[in-house]
């Protein structure tokens, strides 16, 4: 049972990098600094799109952006830090997993 839990932590912490990797991405984007007519950086910014939009597309219909921020990512990163932390304190102890 430690080995679900353990995939399922580091899964989130994976996650946790590809969100910060698409904001940087996005801020480079947006101001210019890379290339957007380069296929390497066209490419990369699809991939983080398709990995990142899914989750989100239903927070954005919720919470709109606020002053041209766009908060999604924000959300869900809390809600990756709350899912881990429950994971950790609530339901790995009662099947006898320690981290």
């Amino acid at each position: 049972m430690a080995a679900v839990f353990l995939t399922i932590d580091q899964i989130l912490r994976l996650y946790t990098y590809v969100i910060i990797l698409s904001a940087v991405f996005s801020w480079l984007y947006a101001f210019n600094i890379v290339n957007s007519r380069n296929q390497i950086v066209a490419s990369i910014g699809r991939v983080l799109y398709q990995l990142t939009e899914p989750v989100y597309a239903p927070i954005r219909r919720i919470l709109p952006a606020v002053g041209g921020l766009d908060l999604s990512p924000i959300v869900v990163l809390f809600a990756i830090y709350f899912i881990r932390v429950f994971l950790q304190t609530s339901i790995a102890p009662m099947f006898g997993v320690i981290y």
